[in-house]
């Protein structure tokens, strides 16, 4: 097992058993909320895995970072990792010729996407961050991009609010 392995599993099992009743809550609020009959909880996606096997991704039927919650169980399960490239649908055309490198480490919960302004990038630059991490990733570098990806959420959701305040002021 490597260390990055090591921290996904460490990492994504704290993670969960800190979380789960914040899982169980969301889960619960978004059957309620849904007034969708069989529309379910969970919100699944093919992406390609390590090495482009396709893996069904489930996230929650929610907006914001709480959607994002079930992805640990990925990481746990060794499908995902805690930081890396951003998950792709295996036709995607990320995922072929020089692009196809990405599929050499595991999709991340978070990566250098997460914490440079995802939503305002344009998508080229995002493919440039995957393809720099994807070269020259190491544990030190996942750590840093851990430290930053919950202050990177926190100032998007104030952004978010913020903008949604002055429209209603305006």
């Amino acid at each position: 097992m490597t260390a990055k392995r090591a921290l996904d599993l460490v990492g994504g099992l704290a993670l969960l058993t800190a979380l789960s009743p914040l899982l169980a809550a969301v889960a619960v609020s978004v059957a309620v909320g849904s007034g969708t009959p069989g529309g379910g909880v969970l919100r699944r996606r093919t992406v390609a895995g390590l090495h482009g096997r396709p893996f069904t991704m489930l996230t929650f039927r929610t907006r914001g970072p709480l959607a994002a919650l079930p992805l640990l169980l990925h990481v746990v399960r060794g499908q995902m990792s805690l930081v890396g490239p951003c998950p792709l649908a295996p036709g995607h055309r990320e995922c072929a010729g020089e692009g196809r490198r990405r599929l050499s480490v595991r999709p991340g919960l978070t990566g250098p996407w997460q914490i440079s302004g995802r939503s305002e990038l344009p998508w080229e630059e995002r493919e440039l961050l995957d393809l720099h991490y994807v070269d020259h990733h190491w544990l030190g570098m996942d750590l840093a991009i851990l430290a930053r990806t919950l202050p990177a959420v926190r100032r998007r959701r104030t952004a978010t609010r913020a903008g949604a305040r002055a429209a209603r002021v305006a």
